[in-house]
């Protein structure tokens, strides 16, 4: 059985020590957080040990699941897989390419398993799409959250939004040919509103509007390819198809999706190749085009900016 620390018990590592519990797989050994009371109420309720100091677990746990904050990642990841445990971070594997490089060379010169929680590649609907995607030439992409305190130490972009990036990345199946992007501040320093349009090589585009800032939330995808319609809604784990042929002109199908919990589906993914030494589906190479592609993403955003700013200071006027 394999021996796990969960390194960050907020409220979504909270949700990682309650999956790590429950499977019949693993023994959750400890829980770790800055905040002590946290991580000790946490390990009671689930007969584990806790910690303050992440280096409290080397020599103890066999693997560790990353979630804290993004900017300590590499910190994190690279201590635990020098250490000789295989880590499963929290997406985006890093804030930086360089970061997200540190982590992999990590993994990589110990022989270690690095897998990226990108958690919607397990999502039954998600996973039922790859099974059917051909030729995808158009996706239509929003998702919408009402504003948190969580995460705010990281931009709309690399909280949300890059859910959507990797997923659009994975099936798009070319190289990332042109990026247009904008988005603003809102409730915090950082982006809160972000709408981007992606051109592939091979013609397929992409567009993708993500909000922290939002009345109500939504989490869906379209995605158009050869006489085939596609939705996909995240939250409901259900996927429709509408395909050109038949007596009615349009047929319709709702997609056998398996009910599944995402989050469940990802460990056990991590536990397989954790006891396979198998590579993981979301690797740190999968994990750094996708970081590589939310920072375009920003760096579009920030010339849109810098034009606005522009323009507000020549006085525009309606």
């Amino acid at each position: 059985m394999t021996r796990v620390a969960v390194i960050g018990a907020g409220s979504f590592g909270a949700n990682h020590v309650r999956v790590v519990a429950e499977s019949p797989r693993a023994q959750l050994k400890y829980v770790v957080d800055a905040n002590g009371e946290r991580a000790r109420e946490q390990a009671a309720q689930h007969g584990a040990e806790a910690a303050t100091d992440y280096r409290e677990v080397i020599g103890k746990a066999d693997a560790a699941i990353v979630a804290v904050p993004t900017v300590a990642h590499a910190e994190v990841a690279c201590a635990l897989l020098e250490a000789g445990i295989d880590v499963l971070v929290e997406k985006p594997i890093a804030p930086s390419l360089a970061e997200a490089d540190r982590i992999a060379a990590a993994a990589e010169r110990g022989g270690r398993i690095v897998q990226v929680g990108h958690l919607e590649r397990f999502n039954p609907a998600v996973l039922a799409l790859e099974k059917i995607a051909t030729i995808p030439l158009f996706f239509e992409i929003h998702r919408m959250s009402v504003f948190t305190l969580r995460s705010l130490d990281v931009d709309v972009v690399l909280d949300l939004m890059i859910h959507d990036l990797d997923i659009v990345l994975a099936l798009a199946g070319s190289p990332l040919k042109d990026v247009k992007a904008a988005g603003i501040s809102v409730l915090s320093p950082k982006v809160d509103i972000a709408n981007v349009r992606l051109e592939f090589e091979n013609g397929c585009v992409a567009n993708l509007t993500a909000s922290r800032v939002s009345t109500e939330r939504v989490r869906k995808l379209r995605v158009f390819q050869p006489r085939q319609y596609i939705s996909i809604d995240y939250a409901k784990r259900s996927a429709a198809v509408f395909t050109v042929g038949g007596p009615q002109g349009i047929e319709f199908e709702q997609l056998e999706v398996d009910h599944g919990e995402p989050l469940k589906l990802q460990f056990d993914h991590f536990l397989d190749c954790v006891e396979t030494r198998a590579t993981p589906k979301l690797d740190a190479r999968v994990a750094r085009k996708t970081l590589e592609a939310a920072l375009s993403v920003l760096a579009k955003i920030e010339e849109h900016a810098g034009v606005v700013a522009k323009t507000l200071a020549a006085g525009w006027k309606p």
